[in-house]
């Protein structure tokens, strides 16, 4: 079984660049279930229902969140009503929406669960004991972790937490995909970031220039996306249907034609 997953969708012409290529990236990987970040779909952070419909029409199968799941206010409703869009499972008891959701396709169980960290990210319940309770409840062929967190220390430690007992572990969140997929000693594929899909002359996703003055004149300013030509970034991974364990990892970027 072949499992395509995107790294974070940056604003609109991430969105484009998602919407332009996967169909065709699913032709050509003979890809049976997508998962794809969209935390930043939205030009000012987070997701709205337009975008999340956008990327599931796209091709989609689930789409899950990080810090920014709330900053649109229809995130809410969004996530009471749509079970393919989940967020962090660690964010306090009585949060709205779900962190982990089941669907079945190609005969298998397919479980996927969101987590967030916490080192030099905002205060969340623990996501390792979050995730270990989570898996005591799911009962699924297949279990797919997308880790959301910025430290690669953590996201490391988060692999080895969950060797043998998911398929894989992907990081998502600081939009620079990693040179490290591997398969794990007991099954799990594992990577510690797959990329961003978003805008690739810039600063992970924003406008090149401001971080650049911030950093030379220690001065705040409004981050905003940049725009223009987009990169795709995420991995495929190729799951044994007797096991279900990861059996080979692809890393995957698109990036624009240089001129």
């Amino acid at each position: 079984m072949n499992i395509l997953v995107i790294g974070d969708v940056v604003g609109d012409s991430g969105t484009r660049k998602l919407c332009e290529e996967l169909s065709g990236l699913k032709e050509k990987y003979a890809v049976d279930f997508c998962i794809v970040n969209g935390e930043n779909a939205c030009s000012g952070n987070g997701i709205t229902r337009n975008k999340a419909e956008q990327i599931l029409d796209a091709g989609a199968d689930v789409i899950t969140l990080g810090n920014h799941t709330f900053r649109q206010k229809e995130a809410v409703h969004l996530l009471a009503n749509n079970e393919r869009v989940i967020r962090p499972l660690n964010f306090p008891k009585g949060t709205p929406g779900r962190g982990a959701v089941i669907l079945e396709k190609c005969g298998k169980k397919i479980a996927v669960l969101n987590a967030q960290g916490r080192v030099y990210m905002d205060a969340m319940d623990c996501p390792f004991t979050a995730v270990e309770n989570a898996l005591e409840r799911i009962k699924a062929d297949i279990i797919f972790v997308d880790f959301h967190a910025e430290a690669t220390s953590e996201k490391v430690s988060m692999g080895y937490f969950l060797d043998g007992k998911v398929t894989a572990v992907f990081g998502t969140h600081t939009h620079v995909q990693t040179a490290d997929a591997k398969i794990l000693s007991r099954g799990t594929g594992y990577i510690t970031d797959v990329g961003m899909t978003g805008p690739y002359h810039s600063c992970l996703g924003v406008k090149k220039e401001i971080p650049l003055n911030r950093f030379i004149h220690c001065m705040p300013e409004r981050f905003e996306f940049a725009d223009g030509p987009a990169q795709l970034s995420g991995a495929l991974f190729v799951v044994d249907d007797e096991t279900n364990r990861t059996k080979e990892i692809l890393p995957i970027l698109m990036v624009p034609e240089q001129k």
